[in-house]
């Protein structure tokens, strides 16, 4: 990221809030304007369903790449959560605890208040027939995690102590304790979401960009360009 007029943007976990990623999306494109365009990278680290009410609207806007610039999504655990549930139906309860029923009502598919096995398992062939070859295309594509430069992109965070190119899926879509207490330099800045703050966490090996855009109203994107970096939101 030595290049003049290079910009990168990494947003954080959107769950469902269409009308905070629309206004993102004029944010980061009136900030690639604003600067004569030049080259730009746009990252999501995931989540972009469940606990909000317009998953599906949020995966049919970001498939299209509505940015300015070149777009890479990340996956999130909760993505992860939908493909398992669409497998293996029995998860319902977890992925429903963990907000699943708000990504199915987004799809038109009804939620019982008691769900059994049977329902589950009805829940996930409806599922799997509302999903549009683009919505499962862009799902099974989601990388997890992207090396720019001096930063490394995931979802969640990455086992300390384990070489940045050997992380577990696992680690990267779900850690937390063991990543987000470590002092210890991973050999890039680690550039993640995964776990709500107030404001975005600013530490010398990680910078923490989920601000609980689901039920705070913030929707936060680092952007990062030369040496320095500085915040949008919502």
């Amino acid at each position: 990221m030595t290049t003049s007029g290079f910009r990168l943007y990494v947003i954080g976990d959107i769950h469902g809030r269409l009308d905070l990623l629309e206004r993102m999306i004029e944010l980061v494109n009136a900030d690639i304007g604003a600067h004569d365009g030049g080259e730009a990278l746009i990252v999501t680290v995931g989540d972009y369903i469940d606990r909000g009410p317009k998953s599906r609207e949020v995966l049919d806007l970001l498939l299209k790449n509505p940015f300015a610039g070149k777009y890479v999504a990340l996956k999130g655990n909760h993505e992860a959560l939908l493909q398992t549930f669409l497998a293996d139906p029995t998860i319902g309860a977890d992925w429903w605890r963990l907000g699943g029923a708000a990504t199915l009502r987004s799809f038109g598919i009804e939620i019982k208040r008691w769900m059994t096995r049977r329902r589950y398992a009805q829940a996930a062939e409806q599922l799997r027939k509302a999903l549009t070859d683009q919505q499962m295309d862009f799902l099974n594509e989601l990388k997890t995690s992207l090396v720019v430069g001096k930063f490394f992109l995931c979802h969640a965070g990455i086992r300390p102590g384990v070489p940045l190119d050997s992380q577990d899926d696992d680690d990267l879509l779900w850690i937390r304790n063991d990543f987000l207490i470590s002092q210890i330099d991973f050999g890039k800045i680690v550039i993640h979401g995964h776990t709500p703050t107030q404001h975005p966490q600013i530490l010398a090996n990680r910078i923490n960009i989920d601000t609980g855009a689901f039920f705070s109203g913030r929707l936060t994107c680092i952007v990062v360009e030369d040496s320095h970096h500085r915040f949008i939101s919502t």
